[in-house]
């Protein structure tokens, strides 16, 4: 009975989490051994709102430990969402939580450190906002970036 409640967990916790498709990179620094540093473009679908795509660009550590998946990335990223077809909007992100919904979530270290979106409702305006931000266990970065999608009626 525990094998099977552990299961389902694991299977509850993998289909949340959103995966990104790498739609580019480019190179920023040669590394002479190893891959070279990069910034790396992925896109992801919001898991909860049909018709929104964000783009996220974000720094990638090279060199040796970064070929290895050693390194910590830095925190720098840039968010750009866009309308990708009709807008589906739930009842429950109309009504969502004032902090935020967590819609993506990618490590960017072997420990601790994350790079994360989340939505927020501004429903004054109509509006959905992305915020993207790097979290650390003990010291995050203050690095954000922003986008905003109008809701038409």
């Amino acid at each position: 009975m525990t094998r099977i409640v552990l299961i389902a967990s694991l299977l509850g916790l993998l289909s949340g989490m959103t995966l990104a498709d790498e739609i580019g990179s480019v190179d920023t620094a040669l590394k002479l051994v190893g891959p070279n540093h990069k910034i790396v473009i992925e896109a992801f679908d919001d898991p909860m709102v049909k018709g929104i795509t964000c783009y996220l660009s974000r720094a990638k550590k090279g060199g040796i430990t970064g070929g290895l998946g050693l390194a910590e990335d830095p925190s720098d990223a840039s968010i750009s969402c866009r309308q990708t077809g009709p807008i589906l909007l739930p009842d429950n992100v109309v009504t969502g939580e004032q902090d935020g919904v967590q819609v993506f979530k990618k490590s960017t270290s072997i420990l601790f450190k994350k790079i994360q979106v989340v939505r927020f409702y501004d429903k004054s305006r109509n509006a959905l906002i992305y915020l993207t931000f790097s979290d650390e266990l003990i010291d995050g970065s203050p690095k954000n970036s922003i986008s905003a999608i109008p809701i038409k009626n």
